[in-house]
């Protein structure tokens, strides 16, 4: 039988890892035997990957040297780089990262880099938003690990700004909520089935959307 840290196809694995999971019921043994194989899958996967685990060291290398002396700085941008390090199974099939996954880290890091609170922060996230995902339609590089990075990038900037920047608790709280939902639902589906449900609609993600277009407009126009 094959083991979980050897299949390819990321889904297959997340739910082979989920299924051992609620077959455990969630006790204490299950979930550490849960982690340990999830944490050994992450680590035997990366090392299959020795050009992509490069790449992702070099562009948090010249992320590193730009965040120093900030907040919050290297700290964010070595966590950056241990997640993403840690999901590179999900390239599956591509042994690289591609334009559109170095845009995506990025944004994931302006909180790190000079000018990531400026009031021209939030236009220039929603421009690289859109920039990696024509570059991965353009080129057909979409992946998992794309979509993961997208993800983490939005929940990982936007949350920083709003809760630094924005005066509002109101559209603190519907911000957040707005963007933690998702992966809240997702996570709890995924848990109760013991599989990964479908990604929401693109009809589920407006919200979350027009949060960030109201916060980077509310950051750019304040005083």
């Amino acid at each position: 039988m094959e083991s979980v840290s050897d299949i390819a196809d990321s889904r297959a694995a997340t739910n082979a890892l989920l299924t051992e999971l609620r077959k455990g019921h969630m006790r204490p043994a299950a979930v550490a035997r849960f982690l340990g194989q999830a944490t050994h899958r992450s680590m035997h996967q990366a090392v299959r990957r020795p050009q992509a685990l490069a790449q992702l060291t070099a562009l948090h290398g010249l992320l590193l040297a730009a965040a120093t002396g900030r907040r919050p700085g290297r700290r964010w941008v070595v966590i950056s780089w241990a997640l993403s390090a840690a999901h590179l199974g999900l390239l599956e099939q591509r042994e690289r990262l591609t334009a559109a996954d170095a845009l995506t880290l990025i944004r994931a890091n302006l909180p790190a880099l000079p000018g990531g609170a400026s009031p021209w922060s939030g236009p220039l996230a929603i421009a690289l938003d859109l920039a990696d995902g024509r570059l991965a339609h353009h080129y057909g590089t979409a992946s998992p690990f794309g979509d993961y990075a997208d993800t983490f990038a939005d929940a990982a900037y936007w949350s920083w700004l709003t809760l630094r920047n924005e005066p509002s608790r109101t559209v603190r709280t519907a911000a957040v909520a707005a963007w933690a939902l998702p992966v809240v639902t997702v996570t709890a589906v995924a848990l109760r089935r013991g599989t990964m449900p479908a990604r929401p609609r693109p009809t589920l993600l407006r919200p979350a959307a027009a949060m960030q277009a109201v916060v980077a407009l509310r950051h750019l126009t304040r005083r």
